[in-house]
């Protein structure tokens, strides 16, 4: 087994020549993994493979093979390059000495690698993260960047960091709003090129526990669409129940719109979607009027930017776009790793 030789990350110049034009991207989440190879001139996937099983999945797996904490690394490390090994197969040509770049719940207890987060605030250009830099081997020949998560006094966050960093927020006085709509959903404070603070909503968490484990299961059916002007209508007023009501009793008009015939199981499904995240919504605070980023998957973004506009809270913003989880997470990682000097 080769030893592995550990460096520090450094800010300095960029050093664009290591890059290349291409960089491995993984995103290790704690219930998926996607690797992808991307152009670093447009931010182009060329080629990606995927697994449902995240780093939860492979902790058991190592954890079950019994093997030394040493060996810890090396174990996940295996995982990548089985899935390195698929991507040079699509591409028909070798990927050695392209850098990998590694964000999510990979620097996390239960990752390849514990890295410690980095304390708020931070810069949102990604040049103070906390990162491990780790050199290519004989037989895992990438330069390897690791890049941790941030923490506030009560709070945490890993991944988010980087798709804040890839949105490329303008330095400005005027406070900002980083919106990441999940299962965890997070609301980043940004103020003079700084995240200031931090603050985790469990909506998707809630939602999937509500609507498959709980009472309400039985009154719900996720069918249909949000396209749908009777499910957005029912949508609406659920995020206003949500935002202006009591949650935990707003929550068991469920099953009475059900067992009333108020409202089907399927137009239920989404009365409980705005539900919740209407009364996630209501810790916006009613002064602020700036600019706010709404970043996660389309599904959860168009939810998100419907009950904003429902709830009137986008009439009072500067200004609200939307990015996709997808390319903010390749643009964060480049800006973080294009930060770097590597030394040979």
């Amino acid at each position: 087994m080769a030893k592995q030789r550990w460096k520090r990350s450094r800010v300095v110049n960029n050093n664009m020549d290591t890059m290349n034009d291409r960089f491995l991207s993984c995103d290790w989440g704690t219930s998926s993994f996607r690797l992808r190879l991307v152009d670093t001139n447009t931010f182009k996937i060329i080629a990606e493979e995927s697994l449902k099983e995240g780093t939860a999945a492979t902790y058991g797996q190592w954890q079950q093979a019994g093997e030394p904490e040493e060996s810890r690394y090396n174990f996940y490390r295996n995982v990548i390059q089985e899935q390195l090994t698929k991507l040079e197969q699509q591409v028909k040509k070798s990927l050695n000495d392209i850098p990998l770049v590694i964000s999510g719940m990979a620097s996390s207890s239960i990752g390849m690698l514990e890295i410690p987060y980095k304390s708020f605030p931070f810069a949102i250009n990604g040049s103070d993260l906390q990162t491990k830099l780790i050199d290519a081997t004989d037989d895992f020949k990438h330069l390897t960047i690791l890049i941790s998560g941030a923490k506030t006094d009560d709070d945490v966050m890993r991944g988010e960091e980087v798709q804040l960093v890839g949105s490329a927020l303008s330095v400005t006085e005027e406070k900002q709003i980083f919106l990441h709509a999940g299962t965890h959903s997070k609301h980043v404070l940004v103020k003079d090129g700084q995240a200031v603070s931090l603050k985790t909503y469990m909506t998707g968490e809630f939602f999937s526990l509500l609507s498959g484990k709980s009472i309400l299961a039985a009154s719900v059916q996720n069918e249909g669409s949000i396209a749908d002007k009777n499910n957005m209508k029912v949508f609406e007023m659920g995020a206003e129940k949500g935002f202006n009501g009591n949650l935990l009793h707003e929550a068991f008009m469920i099953r009475t719109n059900n067992l009333m015939e108020k409202l089907s199981k399927a137009e239920n499904w989404f009365y409980l979607s705005g539900l919740l995240i209407g009364a996630e919504l209501k810790a916006i605070p009613e002064s602020f009027s700036g600019v706010m980023i709404l970043a996660g998957e389309s599904l959860l973004t168009d939810l998100y930017s419907r009950a904003l506009n429902c709830l009137d809270i986008s009439k009072r913003l500067k200004s609200m776009e939307i990015k996709a989880a997808d390319d903010i997470t390749l643009k964060g990682q480049f800006a973080v790793f294009s930060r770097m000097k590597i030394s040979g």
